[in-house]
């Protein structure tokens, strides 16, 4: 009887961190971590701060999820993910009080709640549990780069309409009256879903542009063949 090969790991690719920028992106494609999405993103400050601690939690209970993925017992996987989750947002938690205390205010209890998102419990049970330390890392690097993406997406034109700043910079003139529904909830709904328009039409395209890219090529080949 023979023994069956070993199963060969895919190689380290850069599709796999940029995958979570485009392809895969969190918010404008699976509509994952909502919640901080449409709370925090009234500024652009708010969103790249909450991006950045994503990105921190994403990457690090990625890589220990990867790394003790061998000797964590099945069954109680999910609750040691969480509780390798919540040791990282503490940390952030922790990291974000002592740099700044106003972005701490600001952000709120939504620090607490990256423990919660979809988007890293999945991640930890989707991914880091079946691939390998490295890849698990670029992978979460880039999940992480495409949410803060999006979320700068959202926090830049709130902040732009809803007060007429970026970053705090005055843009544009006194005599623009702000659109303060855009930083309020309702503002959040109305932006999130202008991008996920945008972002659909803009995949069609590209979509339509490599089917009839691939269609001509085929058509070149059996013309001289």
């Amino acid at each position: 009887m023979s023994t069956p090969a070993p199963k060969q790991e895919t190689p380290l690719t850069l599709e796999i961190f940029t995958a979570g920028l485009w392809k895969e992106n969190p918010i404008f494609v699976m509509m994952l971590g909502l919640c901080p999405t449409l709370a925090v993103t009234n500024s652009l400050a708010n969103a790249l701060a909450m991006g950045a601690a994503t990105i921190f939690v994403l990457v690090g209970s990625n890589a220990l999820v990867s790394g003790l993925r061998h000797f964590i017992p099945k069954q109680i996987r999910i609750t040691t993910y969480i509780i390798i989750i919540a040791t990282f947002v503490t940390l952030v938690d922790y990291l974000i009080q002592a740099i700044s205390l106003d972005m701490y205010n600001a952000l709120g209890a939504f620090i607490q709640l990256i423990v919660v998102n979809c988007l890293i419990l999945g991640r930890a049970e989707a991914y880091a549990s079946k691939n390998s330390f490295n890849k698990s890392i670029v992978s979460a690097a880039g999940m992480g780069v495409g949410f803060t993406f999006a979320l700068a997406c959202l926090g830049s034109v709130r902040e732009l309409l809803g007060s007429g700043k970026l970053l705090g910079f005055q843009v544009f003139s006194d005599n623009f009256e702000p659109w303060v529904v855009m930083i309020l909830p309702p503002g959040g709904f109305i932006v999130l879903g202008s991008w996920l328009i945008l972002f659909k039409w803009v995949e069609q395209r590209r979509t339509k542009k490599i089917i009839g890219t691939d269609a001509a090529t085929h058509c070149t080949v059996k013309q001289n063949s």
